[in-house]
């Protein structure tokens, strides 16, 4: 094994053994991974040209949307081509400061992802308790300045979680058990004290995840009162039919994503390696791939959408 500066502390490389126990399957399991990728990228990007090119769309709610999109993009590409590398033909060597790089992107945007979802709670609640001053509350320029924000957000929180990998003694190797670079995954093979990591790791969770589902229960807590205080059916159906793709999306990445966390800390011992590996996988896929199907079939403005540019697509070809 290689160094950095020739210590024997920190290596020059990491190699992500990709899902130990599971190595005979590796190229079968590959093609479900991949598959949810090219339906991530095409479906996320297609929504967002979407959202872009229909005028109908540019509103709150829509921008919202593409952001969450784009997030969804960059959180899956951040692990999933190096995945299918080490699936694929083995290549499971990561430089260590690559292995750094990785780590931050990856909690960064799935930081993100949450507090997106956040902020589209927020956009629910002002769009059914206030919806005359829906527009006026939530512009261009509060929306650019809501998702700038929660982006910083993520970037600053977990900044700190290069620094305290990077401080750690590697003296039992650099094998690390995963298909990415994890950042209790990295810290688990040092033979340094990660106590500090583990408490700061629990705090970002509290500070990301927890204030965002805090927000979202208050959210939707509030929606359920205006919507029951509705005095017609029709209008508490139509109120709550809005919220039904959200719901979806936020049972889509908060379930993996709980069952990822609480495994890595708690259920070490009782929960086969391979099995935390790949919902670990999961958790970064599943939000992408299943976000713009969810979208799609559940919001009746984008199927609209989606049927114009279809029509308008098939109009131009006959002409031609």
């Amino acid at each position: 094994m290689s160094f950095i500066n020739g210590t024997s502390l920190t290596p020059a490389s990491f190699i992500l053994n990709g899902i130990p126990g599971l190595e005979e399957v590796h190229l079968w399991i590959s093609f479900p991974l991949c598959t949810m990728y090219s339906i991530a990228i095409t479906g996320n990007f297609g929504l967002m040209y979407l959202i872009y090119s229909e005028e109908a769309l540019h509103r709150p709610m829509y921008i919202f949307l593409s952001l969450l999109s784009f997030t969804d993009v960059l959180m899956c590409t951040s692990t999933l081509p190096n995945t299918l590398c080490i699936l694929w033909f083995s290549l499971k060597e990561i430089d260590f400061k690559a292995c750094l790089a990785q780590m931050f992107f990856v909690h960064t945007f799935t930081g993100m992802e949450s507090g997106v979802l956040m902020l589209m709670a927020l956009d629910r609640y002002v769009a059914i308790c206030y919806p005359l001053r829906y527009t006026t509350i939530l512009t261009n320029e509060v929306i650019a300045k809501a998702g700038l924000l929660t982006f910083l957000r993520g970037v600053v929180l977990v900044i700190p979680f290069t620094f305290l990998t990077r401080r750690l003694p590697y003296c039992r190797g650099n094998v690390i058990p995963h298909t990415y670079c994890d950042h209790m995954s990295v810290a688990k093979i040092s033979c340094g004290n990660v106590r500090i990591n583990a408490i700061y790791g629990l705090m970002v969770a509290l500070l990301i995840g927890g204030f965002d589902i805090l927000c979202i229960t208050i959210s939707y807590t509030m929606i359920l009162r205006a919507v029951v205080s509705l005095s017609s059916a029709d209008a508490q159906q139509k109120a709550f039919s809005t919220c039904t793709a959200h719901i979806c999306a936020i049972v889509i990445t908060y379930v993996p994503a709980f069952f990822t966390f609480f495994t890595h800390r708690f259920g070490g011992h009782t929960i086969p390696p391979h099995i935390h590996i790949i919902m670990a996988n999961l958790y970064l896929l599943m939000p992408p791939t299943m976000n713009p199907i969810v979208y799609g079939v559940k919001t009746k403005q984008i199927r609209k959408s989606v049927i114009r540019f279809l029509l308008k697509g098939k109009d131009n070809s006959h002409k031609i």
